[in-house]
């Protein structure tokens, strides 16, 4: 399992982190800055597939990974505050927004592919 406490996974947790905060703020009524259960489960989720990343710290961002580690419902929900924050993110967390934006320029290769280079 990866560590989520330094590097780049830190700070993909974190974006992650403040786009829900900031979905769930305009969405639910939990009040006081907490998550409602569903976005507190949501990023709970997103947390631990971090954390399971088969790139661990060369893990690209998502729309950029060729594995989708997400089921279904949680995709679906993951694509709703994606497309809900991050327009929002760029007036509220303008240095995550940047470093996403380099982020989303490292590409890499399937598991799959690096498996069979290695082999021959």
């Amino acid at each position: 399992m990866t560590s989520l406490a330094s590097g780049r996974l830190r700070r993909e947790r974190l974006t992650m982190l403040r786009m829900v905060e900031i979905y769930c703020a305009d969405h639910h009524v939990a009040g006081g800055g907490m998550l409602c259960p569903d976005c507190d489960g949501f990023l709970a989720y997103a947390e631990r597939r971090l954390e399971k990343c088969p790139y661990g710290v060369d893990k690209p961002t998502c729309a950029r990974c060729p594995i989708h580690c997400y089921k279904r419902e949680p995709r679906e929900m993951a694509r709703t505050i994606m497309n809900f924050s991050g327009p929002r993110m760029v007036l509220r967390h303008p240095w995550l927004s940047v470093t996403h934006l380099f982020d989303k320029r490292h590409r890499v290769k399937h598991p799959m592919e690096i498996r069979r280079s290695e082999r021959g």
